[in-house]
């Protein structure tokens, strides 16, 4: 899909798209098409229940002395209050309503729309933002139907007062999409198609943009001592993976990087511990972490973030062998730390173990933040609409929560302390992989992960819940939401890219 931001309207677009604000308002644009079909937008309005509400649509067929195929009614709302994910709801929206058309050129007229707050620039780069979002599909391995689903769009235009500022707003953006999408096309590739192996190749491909890619076998983890990690691939016929990815975007070359780690478990049967049947196909998605931090670097580099930054991916497979890890069995973590593994589906800590420790002790990072599906226990209490957040830093924590409310991506922050670690110790080793019972599952994880932090600032999402998600949102359809990339690009942009 091409994006273009112009001064003049497309008079050649299959469809024209124009605003009503709420009670029905008409913005200028809707005026003047208006005047051009004789009063068809008014008399519509007038018979129909359209109310210009947040996100309604109304088709309308154009009139023979319009050249467009349709004119399309997207109601605001009240457009006062509207904010960044707002304004990329409203692309979403306008998305969807495109895949019942056979439309392909589209005209979006909603120059000079007085959103409070809001800049046209930024209303209109975020409604182009969420257009691109809603707009894709995964019909890779299709070979009927193809087009099933998938929006017709081939180029918008924008009408706009300044055009180059409008598209100087929008170039983040679109990189930013770019980083959602490649994270959920890694989340929706089928686990057969992307093994640990493959998904390392597939980030090889990042190089291109000016990041280095460094890929460690199973050797190289065994000379770290990386025996938690290596501990989850050994029933696998895969060989485990640690990939490392670095961004050098500050002017200062020696400057602290940030900090992000994926769990990145290709396909999780539970191991020795397996998983029921129900459902288990969706445990492909168990990468989703690794995923968001291989998204989040696309777009950090293709947009030249000005800061330095590593994404550390550790990428396993969970199966269950003859030579897998049994429940019970102790490993040596690359900290020194000895675990005890009594649930050998608590598996993706014991990958974040030995890449947080890893990462910690080669960078020296400024902060860490790791994303992972872990927790079944968080799906339980935020359910699929927000990430658990934990951290030891609140500043950290505060910035986290911020970037999750201008991006759209909600996190909810959850407790800390020494009685939940508490938990946590083991009778033969240091530590053992799971808490006592049922009951804080997804806050012992965490507590867990905390044992391998020294003084870093840290913070934790537990994204289980919304990874994969099991409906359709404004902004994607079902399966893989991409979570995380515009959360993290935001806290980014707005903490530490302007101060680098």
């Amino acid at each position: 899909m091409q994006v273009k931001f112009s001064a003049e309207p497309n008079d050649k677009a299959d469809a024209i798209i124009v605003g009503v604000c709420e009670n029905n308002v008409l913005t200028e644009e809707a005026k003047e098409i208006d005047q051009q079909t004789g009063g068809l937008v008014e008399k519509t309005i007038k018979v129909s229940r359209f109310e210009g509400r947040f996100k309604e649509t109304k088709i309308l067929t154009a009139p023979s002395n319009i050249s467009a195929n349709h004119i399309i009614l997207l109601g605001f709302g009240d457009v006062k209050k509207l904010n960044c994910y707002q304004a990329e709801c409203l692309g979403g929206s306008l998305a969807q309503t495109l895949k019942t058309t056979k439309d392909k050129s589209i005209d979006c007229r909603f120059k000079g729309i007085n959103a409070g707050d809001l800049s046209e620039t930024s209303l209109l780069s975020h409604m182009a933002l969420g257009l691109k979002l809603k707009s894709w599909k995964f019909n890779k391995y299709r070979t009927k139907k193809k087009a099933e689903g998938v929006s017709p769009i081939e180029d918008v235009s924008f009408l706009c007062s300044d055009p180059q500022a409008t598209n100087d707003g929008y170039s983040p953006l679109k990189h930013r999409a770019e980083g959602i999408l490649f994270a959920r096309e890694l989340v929706t590739e089928p686990c057969n198609l992307l093994t640990p192996t493959s998904f390392a190749n597939r980030l090889k491909e990042l190089k291109t943009l000016g990041i280095d890619v460094d890929i460690l076998g199973e050797k190289e983890m065994q000379d770290l001592g990386m025996g938690a990690l290596l501990g989850v691939g050994q029933g696998s016929t895969q060989e485990s993976k640690l990939v490392v990815m670095h961004w050098q975007g500050a002017q200062d070359s020696s400057e602290q990087p940030l900090s992000f780690i994926g769990k990145g478990v290709t396909f999780d049967t539970g191991g020795i511990s397996l998983k029921p049947s129900l459902n288990m196909d969706e445990m492909k998605a168990d990468m989703g972490g690794a995923a968001v931090v291989s998204g989040l670097m696309h777009s950090l580099a293709a947009r030249k973030a000005k800061v330095n930054a590593v994404g550390v991916v550790g990428l396993v497979e969970n199966m269950p062998s003859g030579n897998a890890q049994r429940p019970g069995d102790v490993v040596t973590s690359m900290s020194g730390q000895t675990i005890e593994v009594l649930n050998t589906d608590a598996e993706g800590r014991l990958v974040l173990a030995d890449a947080l420790w890893y990462t910690q002790e080669r960078f020296k990072p400024k902060i860490m933040i790791d994303l992972a599906t872990l927790t079944g226990a968080i799906v339980v209490a935020l359910g699929h609409e927000y990430a658990g957040l934990f951290s030891n830093d609140d500043d950290l924590r505060d910035n986290i929560l911020r970037a999750a409310k201008n991006s759209g991506d909600k996190t909810w922050p959850l407790p800390l302390n020494e009685a939940f670690d508490r938990q946590m110790d083991s009778t033969i080793a240091d530590i053992k992989n799971i808490g006592g019972g049922r009951a804080a599952g997804s806050i012992t994880a965490a507590q867990f992960l905390q044992r391998f932090i020294r003084d870093v600032p840290w913070a934790h999402l537990d994204i289980a819940g919304v990874s994969w998600m099991p409906k359709s949102t404004p902004l994607f359809d079902k399966g893989a939401s991409g979570f995380g990339v515009a959360l993290l690009d935001e806290l980014v942009n707005n903490n530490y890219e302007s101060i680098s």
